[in-house]
């Protein structure tokens, strides 16, 4: 009888089963830093190995936290895109001379939407109106299955006979979404019985979890984050290589205009390059990039020829404890930003997201990106 990757118990086994299975040696993925007792169960199943993306560190980032208070960031950022480490220094470096970065957040909180099928939309509404009258009823079973967790707050929409809760909450420094779930599968047969409803999923993609969507853009999920900075238009000329001018018109004509156009949810230049590696780097939940890519560039010249510059990231999924965040490099990653919590972490990746975006468009605006991959991002082609 043919064996099978569950016959096997430890890494090494099922990597020597795979490589004899098919005939592939798979040496450079065999090693790891964490112990298997960590991570299975928790982190991954069917573990054989690990996969190492290079880690570059950006920065300082400045960040203004106060009128006379600066604080500096070092932003480590895993990748496999030459140029992407230098771009975001660059912008760094430019935020720095200007001052540093404003960051404002708001704490919208991770959010779970289970679907239930009612008898129509009279019933919906009436449920909509018990789900109001009853929240404090069932924010204690909610926060019953963790003391880290907060019922924010209850929302519906309804189509036919589906109903759609969207659950909001306060997870602490955890991303939440497992907590989340736990929760609302708790509070789940309460209203079933007092509704005379039935759930269908726990998830009715009202999240919405994982996926572009508008209502996160519009509501936000997790944190919703500002950034801006004004950059003197000295710092744009002898650092960026560019005018105020040329950048603020190519936001206008590429990153507003253009994604209106395609269709596009985020209008911006490449958020996504950004926050995939701090992702990567932290041990934040990939899936979440999605999320992370969604928001707004702003630019405008001022009235003195300096560059105002802005970014908007509203829905912002990340935590500084749980899940990959316990994993040995991913938490050394997390040390070198030294966030306090998952407020000041998010703070962080917002402005080097503005750091990201500024370097990008000033390279686009004076029509250097090509070269500027060729020598960083093509050595030995």
């Amino acid at each position: 009888m043919s064996k099978s990757l569950r016959d096997f118990k430890t890494a090494a086994s099922r990597k020597d089963f795979l490589e004899s299975e098919l005939k592939i040696n798979l040496n450079a993925i065999s090693g790891f830093n964490f112990s298997e007792e960590s991570v299975n169960g928790k982190n991954i199943e069917n573990l054989i190995g690990s996969v190492q993306i290079p880690l570059g560190i950006a920065g300082p980032i400045s960040i203004r936290h106060a009128p006379q208070a600066t604080r500096k960031y070092y932003i480590p950022l895993a990748t496999t895109e030459g140029a992407l480490v230098a771009s975001v220094s660059r912008g760094c470096k430019a935020v720095a001379l200007s001052g540093g970065a404003s960051v404002e957040i708001q704490n919208v909180g991770v959010t779970r939407s289970p679907v239930f099928k009612t008898r129509g939309i009279t019933h919906s509404f009436e449920i909509k109106k018990w789900l109001g009258r009853n929240f404090g009823k069932i924010a204690k079973i909610c926060e019953s299955t963790s003391s880290h967790l907060k019922l924010n707050t209850i929302t519906s929409s309804l189509a036919g006979k589906n109903l759609f809760v969207r659950f909001s909450f306060d997870s602490k420094d955890a991303m939440g979404m497992n907590m989340a779930t736990i929760a609302v599968t708790d509070v789940i047969p309460f209203i079933e019985k007092n509704t005379g409803s039935s759930c269908i999923s726990i998830s009715g993609n009202y999240d919405i979890d994982k996926k572009p969507a508008w209502l996160n853009f519009i509501e936000g999920r997790g944190k919703m984050v500002w950034a801006d900075c004004t950059l003197k238009k000295s710092v744009v000329r002898e650092i960026l290589k560019t005018t105020p001018e040329k950048i603020a018109d190519l936001v206008y004509r590429k990153v507003l205009t253009g994604s209106a156009m395609a269709g596009s949810i985020g209008f911006n230049a490449h958020f996504a390059n950004i926050i995939a590696a701090i992702f990567a780097a932290t041990g934040q939940d990939l899936g979440q990039i999605v999320e992370g890519s969604l928001g707004v560039t702003s630019a405008e010249v001022t009235e003195k020829g300096d560059l105002y510059f802005s970014v908007y990231l509203p829905s912002l999924m990340v935590g500084t404890v749980g899940g990959g965040t316990n994993l040995p490099s991913q938490k050394e990653a997390l040390n070198i930003i030294g966030a306090q919590d998952v407020l000041e972490f998010s703070e962080v990746i917002a402005a080097s997201v503005l750091a990201g975006e500024l370097s990008l468009l000033a390279s686009l605006s004076e029509g250097t990106l090509a070269s500027s991959h060729v020598k960083l991002g093509r050595k030995g082609r």
